[in-house]
């Protein structure tokens, strides 16, 4: 079957991928999963032609096979398209045999946001109340929506952008305040999601015990966090090798990566009290599964003349 990005946002909800996305982070980290580097290719476009990179992201977890296929180009925009575009492809394990292909851009748009909100509720206090946001797009409104789950008491959002218009609107829209960058940034949590190839968050600016989850500038040349963030904080991330290899807020900072959050998820590693903690997500094969085979078991569920128990790993979601 196809599936596409309407029957996925129609499908799909945070109330059960946030909890899928626990457990799939959980399984990552217990060694689970069978997922190799993701491999990202330049697009090596012509003059006069927007540039973008094209990734593969194949990965095996319990009953399922999956790859997503991603491309980026950050001039999209211009021509009213999005940055990001993706297909997502699963397959039985036990036999190799397609099962579904479906739009992935709103599940990565999603899952990105679910795999926050697990950091925030293992990561940050219950009695958080403050939120910086750095970035006005897509993730900007995914995350405030998918936060909430988690932390419903969540009342002082505050925005940031380059371009002020955009803040302003974003916050008329969801109920938050536009403000400097330095104001958001002293939130109790602060979520930059830019796509800035440079620091645009300075650790002198955060609280002590402030919970930063840095989910924009992905690649091993670009940063959203300076030095001072990164050094002065524990770091977690949904896997050390991915973080290692794919954030330049990891590497050109020379930061370790502390924990992964599926071990602090599982009770492996407890969380140091009283410390400020940086949460950096990269994306994961694993969490592309984990949603697409929501949306997969839903719609297989509503087939007409689907017999009950069939297909066996519809049985074992």
């Amino acid at each position: 079957m196809f599936i596409s990005e309407q029957e996925v946002r129609a499908t799909l909800g945070y109330r059960t991928l946030i909890p899928a996305i626990r457990q799939a982070l959980v399984d990552y980290s217990g060694g689970l999963v069978d997922q190799p580097a993701r491999m990202i290719l330049g697009t090596g476009n012509g003059e006069g032609s927007p540039n973008g990179w094209f990734a593969v992201m194949p990965v095996i977890a319990a009953d399922l096979m999956g790859v997503k296929t991603v491309t980026f180009y950050p001039g999209n925009g211009e021509f009213g398209l999005h940055t990001h575009m993706a297909v997502i492809e699963l397959l039985s394990r036990a036999t190799g045999e397609p099962l579904a292909v479906m739009d992935g851009r709103l599940i990565t748009e999603m899952r990105t946001a679910a795999v926050s909100a697990v950091a925030l509720d293992a990561l940050g206090s219950p009695a958080v109340r403050s939120m910086g946001i750095l970035g006005s797009g897509v993730q900007a409104r995914s995350h405030l929506e998918a936060l909430r789950m988690v932390r419903p008491g969540l009342s002082d959002i505050r925005i940031w952008s380059r371009t002020r218009a955009h803040a302003e609107r974003l916050a008329a829209e969801v109920g938050a305040r536009a403000v400097n960058l330095e104001e958001a940034a002293r939130a109790d949590v602060v979520l930059t999601a830019t796509s800035s190839p440079v620091p645009v968050l300075e650790g002198r600016w955060l609280g002590l015990h402030s919970l930063v989850l840095a989910v924009g500038a992905v690649g091993a040349a670009l940063r959203e966090l300076d030095d001072e963030a990164m050094l002065s904080s524990l770091i977690v991330a949904e896997s050390r090798s991915c973080a290692e290899r794919e954030s330049g807020d990891v590497r050109l900072s020379g930061a370790r990566v502390d924990a992964e959050i599926g071990e602090i998820v599982s009770g492996t590693v407890a969380v140091p009290k009283n410390r400020r903690i940086v949460f950096k997500s990269v994306g994961m094969a694993i969490e592309d599964l984990a949603g697409a085979r929501l949306v997969w078991q839903a719609r297989s569920d509503q087939a007409p003349g689907k017999q009950a128990g069939s297909p066996k790993c519809i049985e074992q979601i």
